[in-house]
């Protein structure tokens, strides 16, 4: 993969995100590397799991919601339940605006999914976030730090592989030049799908 950079990643190296998570020995080896270069070696080794729960858990939370939501979109076809869309939907209106109403409208929609979609684990992710996971009316139970990420990842993973599992590899690739571009600023909206354009 091409020398990259993680602009928003703020870790001086990969080590400190790596310590969130469990890895595969392969990608262990290597937590030395500076984030970007830690990525590149997961993708050149097609460690692609890997690089979605370092990706996930490297980015800042709004951002991560942000990427499930990117690679949600192209699995949440036009004739998907209206439950998945609105989860989707659900998630991204946290992100535009990530206001309390909308962390918690998040968690709804994610219910009505029953978990079973990328688009409810992008939903989750922005309930995770921050707040409280218990009833607005009860005491605080704020989120575990690294649930945001558990959940982004779980969606990302389950968008390659939801539709089309044979394509995986491409969509990995798409997913984390998404995430990349996020990374640095931009949108991610370039081709997430894995299609070739």
């Amino acid at each position: 993969m091409a020398a990259m950079t993680l602009k928003k990643v703020m870790a001086p190296t990969a080590a400190e995100i790596c310590g969130r998570f469990p890895l595969a020995g392969a990608a262990a080896t290597a937590t030395h590397l500076p984030p970007a270069e830690f990525l590149a070696h997961l993708v050149d080794r097609r460690l692609f799991q890997d690089a979605t729960r370092f990706l996930a858990h490297a980015l800042p939370k709004r951002e991560a919601v942000w990427w499930a939501c990117i690679c949600s979109r192209p699995v949440c076809a036009s004739d998907a339940p209206t439950e998945v869309i609105a989860a989707l939907e659900a998630a991204e209106a946290w992100v535009y605006r990530p206001t309390e109403d909308n962390r918690r409208a998040a968690m709804a929609a994610a219910e009505a999914t029953r978990f079973s979609n990328a688009a409810g684990w992008a939903a989750v992710a922005a309930f995770w976030s921050g707040g409280s996971m218990a009833p607005s009316d009860a005491p605080i139970v704020p989120p575990g730090e690294g649930l945001t990420a558990a959940a982004v990842a779980g969606a990302v993973l389950l968008a390659a592989v939801q539709h089309e599992p044979e394509k995986s590899d491409d969509k990995f690739r798409a997913f984390i030049a998404a995430a990349v571009d996020i990374a640095n600023g931009g949108s991610g909206r370039g081709d997430a799908s894995g299609r070739d354009s």
